[in-house]
C-alpha cells in the first residue's frame, strides 16, 4: 500500500531558536527513521512539504487551500495520506479538509505532537506511527485525526489540552478507533452527502461573537461593524442569549434583514443547539439564524467558510448548515 505524507508545520517539526520554537527540523529524514523503526519499509512512503512550514497559529484559509492542493496533486500516487500539522488549529484544519475532500475517495489522517520530534519523550513517533497504521489498515475513510491512542472523525474534534498526550477529544461522536493490540474499530459514520468538485477556500469575513454575562449590545454591534459575510455566535447552553438586554434581539434581526446568516453554536463541549427551546433562545430571529446542532465550534466555523467559498449566502447557506457534508452532524 502506498502512503504519502505531507508536512504542513507545527510543533512536531520544530527546533529551538533564539525566538523560541520555530519550524526547522528535517522531517523527510525523520520520517525515514520512523518508517524503518516501525517496520514499514515494505510500504511505499512519499513525502511533500507545504512551503514554508508554519506554526499552525498562523494557519488560515490560504494554508487550507495549499494543503488541499498538495493532497490533490499527489492523489494518484498513493492509496492513503498522512498530514503532519500543528495542534493549535488542527481541529479547524481537519474540519476544513473534511468538507473540501468529502469526495476525495482516499483516507487522509492528520496527526501532530505536543513535543518536537527530536525532543526526548516526544509523542511524535507514536502519533505518526498511529496515523500510518490507521491508513495502512484499510479501514480508515474520509478525513480523520489520530492523536494519543484514538482515531477521530476530522470534523468532530476539538483540542482539549496543551500538554496531555491525549490532546484531542470528540465530545459528540465516538472515536473511529482506539489503538491497542489489536486496534478496536467502530462502525463508520453514515449519511454524509459529500460535495463534488468544491471551489477553493478563500479568506471570508466571518464575525465571531461570544455571549458573556453583562455583554452590551453596543459591544456586540462593534464586532459586526462593518457588515460581515456571516456571524457565528457562541451562545449559552442550547443556544440561549440575554434576550432582555436592550437592543440585543433587534441587532440580530437587523443583521438577518440585511442578508447576513447567523449561525448559533454552544459554548458547551457537549450540546445540541435548539433555538427557541427557551425564551432566551428567541434572542435570535427565527428567520435568519440557524443552530449548529452538535457541531463543534471549529467545524461550524470551517463549514461556514467552506459554504461562503462555494458562493452560498443567506438562506441557502443556512439550509446547508443543517445537512451533513462530511459527517459533522449527528443524524
Amino acid at each position: 500500500m502506498r502512503v504519502h505524507v505531507t508536512y504542513a508545520g507545527g510543533t512536531i517539526g520544530m527546533a529551538e531558536s533564539d525566538r523560541g520554537l520555530v519550524p526547522g527540523a528535517d522531517m523527510r529524514a525523520w520520517l525515514s527513521e520512523v518508517a524503518a523503526l516501525a517496520g514499514l519499509e515494505g510500504s511505499s512512503i512519499g513525502f511533500s512539504q507545504i512551503d514554508p512550514p508554519i506554526d499552525s497559529s498562523n494557519a488560515g484559509p490560504d494554508q487550507w487551500r495549499a494543503l488541499v492542493d498538495d493532497l490533490a496533486r499527489h492523489r494518484d500516487e498513493a492509496d492513503g495520506f498522512v498530514v503532519l500539522h500543528g495542534t493549535d488549529t488542527m481541529a479547524y484544519a481537519t474540519s476544513a479538509a473534511s468538507f473540501a475532500l468529502s469526495s476525495f475517495g482516499k483516507p487522509v489522517v492528520f496527526t501532530g505532537a505536543q513535543l518536537p520530534a527530536r525532543c526526548a519523550g516526544s509523542d511524535a513517533y507514536s502519533n505518526t506511527v498511529g496515523a500510518l497504521t490507521a491508513v495502512l489498515s484499510g479501514q480508515a475513510t474520509g478525513v480523520s485525526l489520530f492523536f494519543g491512542r484514538h482515531l477521530f472523525r476530522g470534523c468532530r474534534v476539538t483540542k482539549r489540552s496543551t500538554w496531555d498526550f491525549e490532546g484531542f477529544e470528540s465530545p459528540c461522536a465516538a472515536p473511529l478507533a482506539c489503538a491497542g493490540a489489536p486496534w478496536k474499530w467502530s462502525a463508520a459514520d453514515e449519511g454524509a452527502c459529500g460535495w463534488p468538485d468544491p471551489l477553493a477556500y478563500r479568506r471570508c469575513d466571518i464575525a465571531v461573537v461570544d455571549v458573556v454575562p453583562g455583554v452590551s449590545t453596543a459591544r456586540i454591534e462593534s464586532a459586526v461593524t462593518p457588515l460581515p459575510e456571516a456571524v457565528l455566535v457562541r451562545a449559552y447552553g442550547i443556544g440561549n442569549a440575554p434576550c432582555d438586554e436592550p437592543g440585543f434581539p433587534e441587532l440580530f434581526e437587523g443583521l438577518a434583514a440585511r442578508g447576513v446568516p447567523i449561525v448559533v453554536c454552544s459554548q458547551c463541549a457537549q450540546a445540541s443547539v435548539a433555538l427557541g427551546r427557551y425564551e432566551a433562545g428567541t434572542a435570535f430571529p427565527s428567520d435568519g439564524s440557524v443552530g449548529a446542532r452538535d457541531m463543534t465550534f471549529e467545524a461550524a466555523y470551517a463549514k461556514t467558510a467552506f459554504l461562503l467559498s462555494q458562493g452560498l449566502r443567506g438562506r441557502d447557506l443556512m439550509a446547508w448548515m443543517g445537512r451533513s457534508i462530511a459527517g459533522e452532524l449527528s443524524a
